[in-house]
């Protein structure tokens, strides 16, 4: 007769069975998983094109000017996550995006690599300007073949641009060249509408979600573009595979490179005018209903460019009505 413990071992077995068969891997990224014989090295270009021809709203122009964060690049597999589009932003993606500090989003790869879900991490300088090239070495390996990434767009409440869990090998084969323009996040931690605004923190924060011409749909959004029906790229990257030479003994790395390399030029964002509402009617002026008026008046919000829409009249007049008249002493 078969003894209770043995039967509880059995259903324990049996539950163990049941749930490896039900479940599944742990957030499947891009396919299939990576069979590639040996690692392969790349060159990541960073590309920033904000400038005030594309972006004309709002664009920084001091304290600070428009430019670019560090390079933050992590080598993955798909069981880590750097940020995720329609996730909340963890504490290292929050400090990062807000301010740029990359304590505590360097903690959590260390930790990560631990457990082998992380290969490498990779950084590169910042850029100065809102155009501008940064670049770093990848060595990428099978077992680690996604590549995620976050630069922080400064001055910004806790905006960013990235790549989650790019994947650069297909099956056994690593890919050649890839390139990708990037778009603004917001990471949700900040109330900020503005490149200049205020720290005020979102409660309760809400997920990561990527900033277009139309959301937020608020007029005072520095990306707010109603005419656009989506945004020129702000920023791009391009990764290119490069032959691996026994003889290198410097791998390149974490270096500005040349101006004499011209960004992508795209065409200038037309930027309508916007104005103030109307002030209230004032008091009417010459006698009343015998050719007496009275004015308002409102100012510019925000002055055109790129051949947006020019502004409207800043003063109206009308004749008196009756409740409005000033007797004259």
């Amino acid at each position: 007769m078969m003894s209770s413990e043995h039967l509880t071992q059995q259903l324990l077995a049996v539950l163990l069975n049941l749930c490896l068969t039900f479940a599944g891997p742990l957030r499947p990224l891009n396919g299939t998983e990576c069979t590639a014989k040996g690692p392969a090295s790349y060159i990541l270009v960073f590309t920033g094109h904000w400038s005030p021809q594309a972006f004309p709203k709002q664009y920084p122009l001091f304290r600070p000017p428009a430019q670019w964060s560090k390079l933050i690049a992590v080598s993955h597999n798909r069981h880590f996550r750097l940020w995720e589009e329609g996730a909340p932003a963890s504490a290292g993606v929050q400090n990062f995006a807000e301010v740029g500090v990359t304590v505590e989003l360097m903690k959590a790869a260390k930790e990560a690599r631990k457990r082998r879900a992380v290969g490498a991490m990779h950084r590169t300088a910042g850029i100065p300007n809102g155009i501008g090239h940064s670049s770093t070495e990848l060595l990428m390996q099978p077992r680690s073949s996604l590549l995620s990434l976050m630069v922080k767009m400064v001055p910004s409440p806790d905006w960013f641009v990235g790549v989650d869990s790019l994947n650069l090998c297909e099956g056994s084969r690593w890919k050649q060249e890839v390139t990708i323009d990037l778009q603004p996040y917001d990471a949700g931690t900040d109330n900020g509408f503005t490149f200049s605004s205020p720290n005020f923190p979102t409660i309760p924060p809400e997920n990561i979600t990527k900033i277009t011409s139309q959301m937020p749909n608020h007029p005072a959004n520095s990306f707010y573009y109603p005419r656009l029906k989506e945004l020129p790229p702000i920023a791009s990257i391009k990764i290119t595979q490069q032959s691996r030479s026994s003889d290198r003994q410097t791998p390149m790395s974490n270096h500005i490179l040349p101006n004499s390399i011209i960004p992508k030029r795209f065409s200038a964002t037309p930027l309508d005018c916007e104005v103030s509402f109307w002030s209230p009617w004032g008091l009417c002026l010459g006698p009343c209903s015998r050719g007496g008026v009275r004015h308002r008046t409102r100012y510019i919000l925000l002055r055109p460019a790129n051949a947006g829409v020019p502004c409207p009249e800043l003063e109206e007049q009308t004749e008196c009505v009756p409740h409005s008249c000033m007797r004259l002493q």
